[in-house]
């Protein structure tokens, strides 16, 4: 019975963490970056995009209708070419959308576009709720196991992660995985012992991850850091290793094991030999030059931030300072009740002989992916920090170490329930910590819950960029035609202005005047930002097919300040309509655009 409810109720958390990642999956529209997992994931890529031309904003169905007949290879191809990423998750995802188009026509599969890209994302993001569950099992308990899973479940940040049409979730789940036989390799080498299935397992894990997301490679660095300690330890306590050996009695020396371990690190390096060029080739694009240099101390408060938003988020994006405020101060002090309520449970697991390696093992994981990381921040001066998603790279053995400290709470506090039973009756409890502290897990996954509702309702994690605002803006002043023009420098750009306008033709209605777009090519090399944009403003004067004026024209222009956008602008018609300036019609949510009333 015991077995049947523990089961029963892993169950149900793996069902509320898949109704929570379900739940509003394409209410938040699509950014710039699940613009890009669509055009690969589709079989297509930028060539499909029609450049320095007006077209209709229904060509948007063509240029996002899948090829079934694209194989990995050309996927793979294309993303080499025009992306900085592996290409497995875009092959999978590939495969997701043909099993989903069976019996749909294209029509349907476009409106159906973000549910569809962002829903094997969120099944990742479920079988990584079950991944550390086996993680905690293996490393502490099956009690442990269960609580990692409810509180990987009710994360709003695992939420933001597997609403996201992007390769995070998967590596996720192969992280989970990759740990819980990273501690079973550990004990091997404890033990002396060897099982082949387990070692090859995590040299197959860690391959995989290599081709799903270039942070795994943190993640992996992070595992044979790890490993490497614990060698050193055992190598430099002979006398130890000697007992160890004596006790296991096996045939397998510390010196073999070590051997088997450099061959398995070789491994997963050998794997990553046929993307290794191509590695290179994307570490040097543009595209990975979006991040800002460090500010300061700003790195360290942004990751505390984004430890938070592990286990707890109020609304503070786009919220008026009497919300900000007191959400900061409640997700602050939630953060600091859990950091007291698992410190000395932690400590606890990591004295203890049964549990210490275990331990040990999850906290110089998470230890040396922060080191990479503020590596990258402080010599590399990229400041990673400030996109909270790519902390993924060690959120599930932030998941695993909460699970484990409340699970040791709770056993804690039942021993001294009933050790004190009488002392109870007698004296009130000490601290607000020891009432909470047998009401934690509930605390955690009511509050954990609600975070990600404010989640799903779109109310924290927005999507960067606001298509949504944009659009809003774009379709508020309708009643005549509609110009949307783009002046793009890199193919980022490119996925920027499609982002807005599958924004647009989502709102859009048949009963509104026809929509057109221009993505036109602006001089990255003039040096200044107005001087960049001149050819924009030739292009536009030269465009054809114009509908007849009036009409509202909006140029989206990144780093364009307000003063640099001419107060005309002439178009190509047979009518020749002057655009004049709105000055009240000028925006900046990301990107700064202006708009435009030609006559």
């Amino acid at each position: 019975m015991q077995r049947f409810q523990h089961f029963l109720a892993l169950a149900g958390a793996i069902a509320a963490g898949a109704a929570l990642r379900f739940w509003h999956l394409d209410f938040k529209p699509l950014w710039l970056d699940e613009a890009i997992t669509a055009l690969f994931s589709l079989g297509s890529s930028y060539d499909s995009v029609p450049l320095d031309v007006l077209f209709p904003l229904d060509r948007l169905q063509q240029i996002f209708t899948l090829n079934p007949q694209a194989s990995c290879s050309q996927i793979a191809s294309a993303v080499a070419a025009q992306s900085t990423h592996p290409p497995l998750f875009f092959c999978l995802t590939h495969q997701w959308l043909n099993w989903l188009a069976a019996g749909r026509d294209a029509a349907e599969q476009f409106h159906a576009l973000a549910w569809n890209l962002r829903a094997l994302p969120a099944l990742f993001g479920v079988c990584g709720i079950f991944a550390v569950y086996l993680l905690n099992r293996v490393a502490f308990s099956p009690a442990a196991g269960l609580m990692a899973a409810a509180v990987m479940a009710v994360s709003p940040f695992g939420v933001y992660l597997s609403q996201e049409a992007r390769h995070y979730t998967l590596p996720v789940l192969l992280i989970a995985l990759a740990l819980q036989l990273l501690i079973q390799i550990q004990q091997d080498i404890r033990t002396l012992k060897l099982r082949p299935s387990v070692w090859l397992s995590w040299v197959a894990v860690n391959s995989i991850g290599v081709y799903t997301h270039y942070f795994f490679l943190l993640a992996f660095t992070a595992q044979v850091a790890t490993l490497l300690g614990l060698l050193y330890q055992l190598n430099k306590n002979a006398h130890t290793a000697g007992n160890l050996q004596s006790k296991a009695g096996t045939n397998f020396p510390l010196g073999y094991l070590c051997f088997c371990v450099y061959l398995a690190i070789a491994g997963v390096g050998i794997s990553s030999i046929p993307w290794l060029q191509t590695f290179l080739n994307h570490s040097g694009r543009s595209e990975t030059g979006w991040l800002p240099p460090p500010h300061n101390i700003a790195p360290l408060y942004q990751t505390v931030l984004a430890w938070l938003t592990m286990a707890i988020v109020a609304p503070v994006e786009k919220q008026p300072l009497w919300v900000q405020i007191p959400s900061l101060l409640l997700m602050l002090a939630f953060g600091i009740w859990l950091a007291r309520l698992i410190w000395q449970p932690l400590k606890q697991l990591s004295r203890n002989p049964e549990t210490q390696l275990a331990t040990r093992t999850l906290l110089s994981f998470t230890f040396w992916v922060l080191l990479e990381f503020f590596a990258i921040v402080y010599l590399l001066r990229k400041d990673m920090t400030v996109a909270f998603r790519y902390h993924f790279v060690y959120y599930p053995a932030v998941c695993a170490l909460l699970g484990a400290g409340l699970w040791k709470a709770a056993v804690t506090s039942q021993h001294s329930e009933v050790t004190s039973e009488k002392k109870a009756l007698k004296r009130l409890p000490q601290t607000v910590l020891q009432v909470s502290r047998d009401r934690s897990p509930f605390i955690l996954l009511i509050v954990g819950a609600l975070s990600c509702v404010f989640v799903g309702s779109d109310l924290v994690f927005k999507k960067p960029f606001f298509p949504d605002i944009v659009a809003g803006d774009v379709l508020r002043d309708s009643l005549s035609p509609i110009v949307f023009a783009v002046g793009y420098n890199d193919l980022q750009d490119v996925a920027l202005g499609l982002s807005f306008a599958l924004e647009i033709d989502k709102r859009y209605s048949e009963k509104r005047p026809q929509a057109y777009l221009a993505f036109l090519q602006r001089n990255s090399t003039a040096g200044e930002p107005a001087a960049e944009y001149k050819p924009v403003w030739q292009k536009l004067s030269q465009l054809e097919n114009l509908p007849v004026p009036p009409l509202n024209l909006w140029v989206v222009a990144p780093g364009l300040k307000p003063a640099d956008y001419p107060q005309q602008l002439s178009l190509s018609s047979p009518l020749q309509p002057v655009c004049a300036r709105d000055d009240k019609g000028y925006r900046r949510v990301g990107v700064p655009y202006q708009h435009y009333r030609c006559r």
